[in-house]
């Protein structure tokens, strides 16, 4: 699973633009951050598969640098102007939303033919030693969100938040601070939700790649990375839902509290993203030619 599937509980409109890390340039670096696939972080590639996979993330880089970083400039303006104009809506964030989603989508979609070359290429113990690493992710999870009690759950749900719009509002108001509160109260156990679906989609991917050579291979894997909404369970599909309304509905809520300081803080982030992505040299290039 990539960083942006984390975004959903922070503010999931944002995730294009204001994901895991503030400086967008030196993450681009890794894929990872950009679309949803880490298999590197669950695979131990033997020499000749790390200097493909390198090649292939060269050619992935340069692809979507110089065809999809444009676009997200332009998401970047409309996110932008939302802010300056005072238009943070829920039918705005709801269109921001999707367009990163097919953002995300088109970007899987073109990685995808190498993710499925690669696992076609593992061996027996290759397998073994993912499935050894989804088992070690699923403990990882449950033990750091699922074994604190609820309310602790909750609790600490409401730090990360505001920990992270500290970061791109500044200090929040007594009024904000509740607010974040109420959301992370209105969430529940989603996290019961999100890890029950995440450890159903690595049992699919397991079971996938231990029939890595048959005919039906590349459209399972196809499904798993660019279509993975059709395999979540229906819990999931319930909570993520409700997720991303309560995303929407607290990031509505404080902007409508925001303070000219915050507004002009959180600007000065979106631009500070926006000279990331300008800095990269392929997209100089694109923009020379």
């Amino acid at each position: 699973m990539s960083r942006w599937l984390k975004c959903v509980a922070v503010i999931l409109t944002l995730s294009l633009a204001l994901g895991a890390c503030s400086r967008m340039g030196l993450a681009y670096r890794n894929l990872d951050v950009i679309i949803p696939w880490t298999l590197s972080d669950y695979l131990d590639m033997n020499g000749e598969q790390k200097g493909w996979f390198n090649e292939r993330l060269k050619e992935h880089l340069s692809w979507h640098c110089t065809t999809q970083l444009p676009g997200y400039l332009d998401w970047l303006d409309r996110l932008q102007t939302m802010v300056e104009t005072n238009q943070v809506t829920d039918a705005a964030l709801q269109t921001r939303t999707q367009e990163a989603k097919q953002a995300i989508a088109q970007t899987a979609r073109e990685i995808t033919p190498s993710a499925i070359e690669l696992l076609q290429g593992l061996d027996d113990k290759q397998v073994a030693e993912m499935n050894d690493a989804f088992a070690k992710d699923q403990r990882k999870r449950q033990q750091e969100y699922l074994q604190p009690p609820l309310d602790q759950q909750i609790k600490e749900r409401g730090e990360r938040m505001q920990k992270r719009l500290n970061d791109w509002l500044g200090p929040l108001s007594p009024t904000q601070q509740q607010r974040i509160v109420a959301w992370s109260n209105a969430l529940g156990d989603q996290n019961t939700q999100w890890i029950a679906n995440r450890v159903h989609w690595q049992k699919q991917f397991s079971a996938a790649v231990a029939q890595r050579q048959s005919p039906e291979f590349p459209q399972r894997i196809e499904t798993l990375l660019v279509n993975r909404e059709s395999l979540w369970t229906p819990e999931y599909r319930k909570a993520y839902a409700n997720t991303e309304a309560q995303a929407r509905s607290l990031f509505v809520d404080l902007m409508a509290e925001s303070t000219p300081t915050q507004r002009e803080r959180l600007l000065k982030k979106i631009e500070g993203v926006r000279k990331d992505f300008n800095d990269l040299k392929c997209l100089k290039a694109v923009k020379q030619s």
